[in-house]
């Protein structure tokens, strides 16, 4: 689904994708919380200050076989799982006392875990949908098909949906966008070197195992993955890399529905937006305009038979972890094995507890703030929040590149800042969306169609600044630059992250910086770009923008010389937007710390200062393990660092670190030239 919010977020959780419901189980939870003894005492903090504070965490910690990567983060995401896990246990069983939200999540999750149905079942769920396909006769039919896998979920060709309007955030307009590739990114399909040569074989030989799974003979299955691989390349070619599109000025472009048209006449734009029912709209917001100029172009040179191949493919691969075993299996093969490295599939009900909470979100969130959410943590957070705030304020005010004018700009989107902790203030209500606990296909289905039209029915709309980009149970973050808000689901104010037995110093390294790295994201270089309402306007004096990109430019060469595996570099452009909220988020939750307890105190605890204990929280909750293939994944399209480089990346940046651990030049984490924007 697209969602052009430019929402940062502060780590991006991965979904992976095995038997009927089991009974309830209450596992002790584990224990998350700052641990002195993670740490690598006969590490030098000043020579690599990730190795000191999380040494013994990796050294106890090795990946699970059921896992590409596992750190702190993961900890906390399967504590999260777990409590998740236990509310779907209890859900499935039937009972009369069942309210409308528990047999909603009940029944999903009951279907999802029934795998002997859903072998038996085969391809019928989805038999419906093949014959669609088959039965097209013309490419004139494209555009009314591609809109009803759209309205189905099943992503195809291109990605289109609702968003608010970059100049005039008030406004809730159609969004069109890159989309149609079964490859993470472009560059998977573009580049030379022999690893990318590697995966694009794997990828067509997993894609004619699906192909042969799903009935097609062996030679037509190999041929028609080249079919797809061409068209999917094709596409590759017109999209845009991932760099460019951090640019909010190079994926906004306002047209009316007749200027579309006008960029891909082959395309029957009119069928389309009727068949995805949508409401009755002019402006829309085309991300990349010259990927439906090729869409054009592609319509031209591919025959129908080729078309129904890609789409057939699509299907295939959107519906895999709902259907038989097989299908699973070879899902995880290629999309598990050889891009993430992971060596077995996690556990059904994991999948299953994903999949419900992708799906009704907000019905399974209110269940799970219901069991571990309270009060006296909200508070505090929002006392945190408070203080990291003023932090900012001081730092803004105490820059040295910034001229008054736009530092009193910078002050008044701070202040307009607003804040969502928790949980929404009211549960979205998914009374229409019809569930059966025999139908796991037509579940999803019918949970993809309702948010599909969901978001389609935001346009034309007052925006809604109550709604959540997240579920509770996410242990994430993030900032909205379209709504000038930061957002922080009870999932992630927990231990590690924020935990009401720990000194603030802990705290303020942990929780304390999350806040302080999605206020940042208001002010780094997608961000900055957004005035206090919202809006893509340029509130800075050239002198001002130009102090600003060579501040930048300074980190993103920084980050750039960091290999987390050998050979390859992190992007620094890619990036350099998380790199600059982590920066400038430690910077200002030590100075919120500092101005709560006084800059004078220097009581111990475990034989640290408060400020060592600051940077070793810090670090601790980026601690994790990860396989050398994810890590190649990542460095090609994850807009964070790794877990190693983001602690590292900055404490070599802080005077701060360096006077509490005794750290000089040219010890590596006392750089030379720091580099610093906020």
């Amino acid at each position: 689904m697209l969602k052009l919010t430019l929402a940062a977020v502060l780590c991006i959780a991965t979904l992976a994708g095995q038997s009927a419901p089991q009974a309830s189980t209450s596992a002790p939870l584990p224990d998350l919380r700052f641990d002195i003894n993670a740490l690598d005492k006969s590490a030098n903090p000043c020579v690599d200050f990730y190795q000191y504070a999380c040494g013994s965490w990796m050294k106890k910690n090795p990946i699970p076989p059921d896992q590409a990567r596992w750190g702190r983060f993961a900890e906390l995401e399967e504590r999260n799982r777990e409590v998740l896990h236990q509310i779907l246990e209890d859900a499935a069983k039937t009972s009369a006392r069942r309210d409308a939200v528990t047999q909603k999540i009940g029944d999903y999750y009951a279907a999802c875990m029934d795998v002997p149905a859903i072998d038996r079942r085969g391809l019928s769920p989805i038999q419906g949908e093949l014959d669609r396909i088959r039965d097209l006769k013309d490419k004139s039919q494209l555009a009314a098909e591609i809109a009803h896998l759209h309205r189905s979920g099943m992503p195809a060709v291109f990605e289109f949906g609702s968003g608010q309007d970059f100049k005039n955030s008030s406004e809730v307009i159609a969004q069109l966008d890159q989309g149609g590739l079964g490859l993470p990114d472009r560059d998977y399909y573009l580049k030379t070197d022999a690893k990318s040569v590697e995966i694009r074989d794997k990828y067509l030989a997993h894609v004619q195992r699906m192909l042969e799974l799903a009935g097609e003979p062996p030679a037509r299955a190999k041929a028609d993955a080249q079919t797809i691989m061409q068209i999917e390349t094709d596409l590759a070619k017109a999209s845009m890399d991932r760099v460019s599109r951090r640019d909010p000025e190079k994926v906004y472009h306002r047209m009316s529905k007749q200027e579309v048209a006008s960029l891909d006449p082959a395309f029957r734009w009119d069928e389309y937006f009727v068949g995805s029912g949508a409401p009755e709209f002019q402006p829309v917001n085309v991300a990349t305009p010259d990927f439906f100029k090729a869409i054009n172009a592609e319509i031209g040179k591919v025959n129908l038979d080729d078309w129904k191949t890609y789409l057939r493919w699509h299907l295939l691969h959107s519906e895999s972890p709902l259907l038989p075993t097989s299908f699973v299996d070879e899902n995880f093969n290629f999309y598990g094995k050889t891009l993430t490295g992971a060596t077995e599939q996690r556990p059904r009900w994991k999948r299953c507890v994903d999949f419900t909470d992708n799906q009704l979100g907000e019905a399974l969130g209110q269940k799970f703030v219901e069991r571990t959410f309270g009060a006296e943590g909200k508070q505090r957070t929002l006392k945190m929040v408070d203080a990291l705030e003023k932090a900012l304020a001081q730092d803004i005010q105490n820059l040295s590149w910034m001229t008054p004018v736009t530092k009193e700009q910078a002050a008044i989107k701070l202040k307009a800042i607003t804040n969502k902790i928790g949980y929404p203030d009211k549960w979205r209500d998914y009374g229409s969306v019809e569930i059966k606990r025999d139908d796991p296909v037509g579940n999803g289905i019918r949970a993809d169609q309702f948010e599909f039209l969901r978001q389609l029915n935001k346009i034309g709309k007052p925006v809604d600044r109550t709604e959540w980009g997240m579920t509770p149970p996410t242990v994430n973050a993030y900032y909205d630059p379209l709504m000038n808000n930061i957002n922080f689901p009870a999932g992630i104010l927990q231990p590690p992250f924020f935990d009401n037995r720990a000194d603030d110093a802990v705290n303020f390294g942990a929780i304390g910086m999350v806040i302080g790295h999605e206020l940042t994201h208001g002010f780094d270089d997608q961000g900055r770009q957004f005035d206090a309402q919202g809006n893509l306007r340029d509130w800075w004096s050239a002198a001002d923008a130009k102090s600003f990109q060579e501040r930048a430019a300074c980190v993103a060469d920084e980050y750039a010389n960091f290999t987390p595996v050998a050979g390859v570099h992190l992007n620094g452009k890619l990036t350099l937007g998380e790199n600059t909220a982590d920066n400038g988020g430690a910077r200002i939750a030590l100075m919120a710390l500092l101005n709560t307890i006084g800059s004078q105190n220097t009581t111990k605890i475990d034989g640290f200062t408060p400020e060592q204990r600051f940077f070793l929280s810090f670090g601790q909750v980026w601690c994790e393990n990860q396989r050398e293939e994810s890590l190649r994944l990542r460095a090609q399209t994850d807009p964070h660092s790794p877990g190693k480089e983001r602690v590292n990346g900055v404490v070599r940046n802080m005077a701060e670190f360096q006077k509490a651990f005794a750290c000089k030049p040219p010890q590596p984490m006392a750089a030379a030239n720091a580099c610093r924007v906020w």
